[in-house]
């Protein structure tokens, strides 16, 4: 019997009654008076904020509510080329992660991960400040509704979900001026409960209409209820999976957006996504890859697979990579640091190999 880790769980106990606390990346023991107290009791587990939810909400938000199982149907039957999960498995999404939806979960990590803390957050705030020139912050308020984690800062409330949605927002703009561009339709593949459809919309008055799709079939009954409840679907627009390709054949998608959810997907199905871009012509298709332990410099999905390649077969071409945050000290200390990337296709070579696929 090894009787080492036995000392050491004994050790650790004295020492914390001490005051004594082990970070999670080492063995030394630290005076807990010398820890932040997000240093001292890291968050580790799902949760979310305990906050006041319409009722209307607690009551549809459930996971026996008809509609939902008739998208969980439906999307059980269609393409699994598409629906079979790397990551979103039965269970990913916990029962009380359907009613709090916006809390630390599978949706968003507000607690965990890379520089995930007050002092974080608070970096991240001013340094978007400084860029903000379009005044997003002013214009896209914030609350706690559905769970999620809101810390005031310089006298406003902010979180993940809003900072995150303005740096994505201004990335889009430094490349594309999408504040300045008529007509603009998004289409977002893994849209989640809607956070970048509603602060885009909110945002930015020129864009036509922003679609939402996902593979998951509990994210687009959360999404269609969230976009009701902050009142912009006439704007921003839920569309089921089954009813994507449908809906594309109608529609002139400028831009698609994929914010960290090809990382959490199979090859085949990446393929299978950008198959379908490629045969829509759309132009532009922006990618935010989980930072991972690179930073987000590799498009890579959550088990090591470079999935850069099987963009670049569809005819896609990077036009523009750049960090989070352009600040190297902001990239390296500031909330969950990851890069943008911006892909042009060359729509005449996609008309020759979707030609070519039609007579193979």
């Amino acid at each position: 019997m090894n009787i080492r880790p036995f000392l050491r769980k004994i050790l650790t106990a004295v020492l914390a009654r001490l005051g004594y606390v082990r970070p999670l990346s080492g063995h030394v023991q630290i005076d807990r008076h010398l820890l932040y107290e997000w240093q001292a009791n890291p968050q580790l587990q799902p949760s979310y904020n305990i906050s006041e939810l319409p009722a209307a909400s607690i009551d549809y938000l459930c996971a026996d509510n008809l509609r939902l199982k008739e998208l969980q149907a439906r999307y059980s039957s269609f393409n699994n080329e598409v629906t079979i999960p790397a990551v979103w498995a039965d269970g990913h999404v916990r029962p009380e992660d359907i009613v709090h939806f916006r809390g630390d979960n599978a949706y968003v990590w507000q607690l965990r991960g890379p520089n995930m803390n007050i002092m974080a957050y608070a970096l991240t705030l001013y340094y978007l400040k400084s860029i903000d020139h379009l005044a997003l912050l002013d214009c896209l308020g914030e609350d706690e509704a559905f769970g999620n984690f809101a810390f005031r800062i310089d006298n406003r409330l902010v979180s993940r979900d809003l900072l995150d949605s303005v740096a994505e927002l201004y990335f889009l703009e430094k490349h594309l001026k999408i504040s300045r561009t008529r007509g603009f339709t998004f289409l977002d593949i893994g849209a989640g409960y809607g956070r970048l459809a509603h602060r885009t919309v909110c945002a930015m008055p020129n864009v036509q209409k922003y679609l939402c799709t996902d593979a998951i079939a509990v994210s687009t009954f959360v999404s269609e209820h969230y976009l009701r409840f902050r009142k912009v679907e006439d704007r921003a627009v839920v569309v089921p999976l089954d009813q994507v390709e449908n809906v594309l054949a109608g529609e002139s998608v400028t831009l698609a957006v994929n914010i960290h959810s090809f990382s959490e997907c199979t090859l085949t199905a990446i393929s299978w996504w950008l198959t379908l871009l490629q045969k829509s012509r759309v132009r532009y298709l922006m990618i935010v890859p989980n930072g991972g332990d690179h930073g987000g410099e590799h498009l890579l999905t959550n088990d090591g697979r470079d999935f850069g390649g099987v963009i670049e077969e569809h005819g896609y071409k990077l036009i523009a990579k750049d960090p989070k945050f352009a600040d190297p000290v902001v990239q390296r200390y500031a909330i969950n640091p990851t890069c943008h990337y911006l892909f042009e296709m060359d729509l005449g070579a996609a008309t020759q190999t979707t030609e070519l696929k039609s007579t193979a």
